[in-house]
């Protein structure tokens, strides 16, 4: 079991995740039960399934998570390009927002890919009896 809090990917996942609370404030009010709620759970849901992924008992479990938490991160992009072309979100805040969005997604692919590479060369060590 890992500490969520001590990987570098929820910390910016977390910290978009507050971003896209504080932008999504600016929204029409008519979209408080619909885009914008949408935006921010896929958001909350990134960060979310990386600490669920933690607090698993193994590393495929936790590869499963952060495979979920590329999906929300996907669907996350989707609403903010919803967002901008509706233009419920300044330029600006779009590309603030998208460029934390590229690092949390960039982040979540080197882990899932170093996670991956570590039990496929201890795999091949065990079959090789070394």
């Amino acid at each position: 079991m890992r500490n969520f809090k001590d990987l570098k990917v929820w910390e910016k996942a977390h910290q978009l995740t507050l971003a896209v609370y504080q932008s999504s404030q600016q929204f029409p009010h008519a979209e408080i039960y619909g885009l914008s709620t949408q935006l921010r759970r896929a958001s909350v849901s990134i960060e979310a399934n990386i600490a669920e992924g933690c607090g698993r008992r193994s590393d495929r479990e936790l590869v499963r998570f952060l495979r979920i938490s590329m999906g929300s991160a996907t669907e996350t992009e989707c609403h903010l390009l919803i967002a901008r072309d509706l233009g419920y979100l300044p330029r600006a805040d779009f590309s603030r927002l998208e460029a934390l969005l590229t690092e949390v997604k960039s982040m979540l692919h080197s882990l899932i890919e170093r996670i991956c590479n570590t039990k496929e060369t201890e795999s091949r060590v065990a079959r090789s009896g070394a």
